[in-house]
């Protein structure tokens, strides 16, 4: 993605294409309230298919995020539909766009809520945006699966939300070690998103978790999502020598990050979280990405018979795009919901939060998920390294 408005490329318009497919297999029904936990009851009298909601940013400046973690949930859903779906039922898969715009969440997720009395939703990818659609949830009793929402925040809004990958604090102790153990940094500045909850609970974790180890933060300068000039920034973190930057932000921000950082004469290693998960990445920072670092949930590398195999059917679905861990993630979450759904035996939305709270054990692309009593999943992490424009896998580091 070259800007932040740019055009769709054709392979965003595959998915754009399967987004409006999905959306017209559903009939249009007066709005109405829902009545908790009682849509999955209502589909079931009738017959019909299960209909599973999805919230994704598919437009704007993270459609990167959004069309990824589609294009896994929609991979998952048609296998799982190629195999008789589950109790004798397919699945339909309606999937709204938040446009990447705060408070576009709790408009669609309303919708399928209440219109479309899906008996479950499947989103977001930014944790702002999940907290925005999951009181909904909640309060309708429909449970609400978050492929790759890492902010602790996420499930603390009640039991019927719940998410497939790690969270904050873990991801944050990552990044603290990481900077101590490989980077040697015993002084680093941060970058911060103030907009962002993502950003700022990951900079917080990583802050507790590197200055108990005896690491110091030099300088911690902030933004805010959208901006595209980060040069006052960087020149008071350059003022400051730090050993390397930690810019806990997404891939639109950090690609203009490294490469105004090179332009400063700041050849520092910098490195960031999951939200750097992206192909545009490299398209935005060029050259300047190399010498960076990123965590994340699972590498494509990995050798595991079930990743590679996943990898090579996602390739043959669209058009040979390499897998991101947004895609795994929401390959992931429609499998966890499919197997919930399996164990409770019904589409009722509290046997069915029942169900999920007790995953043990499912076997993923991105690992095993076992949720604790939070409703967070316990996983390991993968760091990547930027090297000559290509993401290479460096290390896992367990829980």
């Amino acid at each position: 993605m070259l800007t932040m408005n740019a055009p769709l490329t054709r392979r965003h318009a595959l998915a754009a294409i399967a987004v409006s497919t999905g959306s017209l297999l559903t009939a249009c029904k007066k709005s109405e309230e829902p009545v908790p936990g009682k849509s999955g009851d209502s589909q079931a009298a009738a017959g019909a298919t299960i209909k599973v909601g999805e919230f994704a940013s598919l437009t704007g400046k993270e459609a990167t995020f959004g069309q990824s973690s589609h294009k896994g949930t929609l991979l998952a859903i048609e296998e799982l539909n190629a195999a008789g779906g589950v109790l004798g039922r397919k699945f339909e898969l309606i999937t709204e766009d938040t446009q990447s715009k705060q408070g576009e969440s709790a408009s669609v997720v309303r919708k399928l809520v209440s219109r479309d009395k899906c008996i479950a939703i499947l989103g977001e990818v930014a944790s702002g945006r999940s907290m925005e659609a999951a009181p909904i949830c909640q309060n309708a009793k429909v449970p609400m699966i978050s492929p790759s929402s890492t902010n602790p925040k996420v499930t603390e809004v009640g039991d019927f939300v719940f998410r497939v990958c790690f969270i904050d604090p873990f991801q944050g102790t990552v990044m603290a070690l990481f900077a101590k153990n490989t980077l040697k940094a015993k002084n680093v500045a941060v970058l911060t998103d103030a907009a962002a909850p993502y950003s700022v609970g990951l900079a917080t974790f990583f802050k507790e978790k590197f200055i108990a180890d005896g690491g110091k933060i030099s300088v911690e300068q902030k933004f805010s999502s959208g901006d595209k000039d980060f040069k006052a920034q960087l020149t008071a973190i350059k003022a400051a020598n730090p050993e390397a930057i930690f810019a806990p932000c997404y891939y639109t921000e950090a690609g203009l990050i490294a490469q105004q950082a090179r332009q400063l004469g700041i050849n520092l290693p910098i490195f960031g979280g999951d939200g750097w998960e992206a192909p545009e990445l490299l398209t935005i920072g060029g050259k300047a990405m190399d010498g960076t670092f990123y965590s994340t949930h699972y590498s494509p590398e990995d050798k595991a018979e079930m990743v590679q195999t996943f990898v090579k059917k996602f390739k043959a679905r669209w058009n040979n795009e390499v897998p991101d861990a947004m895609a795994a993630l929401g390959y992931d979450s429609a499998l966890v919901l499919a197997d919930a759904i399996k164990r409770a035996g019904t589409t009722d939305g509290p046997k069915l939060r029942d169900a999920l709270a007790v995953t043990k054990d499912f076997v993923g692309v991105t690992g095993k998920t076992t949720l604790d009593a939070k409703r967070n999943a316990t996983k390991p992490a993968v760091i990547i390294e930027v090297k000559d424009g290509k993401f290479v896998y460096k290390e896992t580091v367990n829980p």
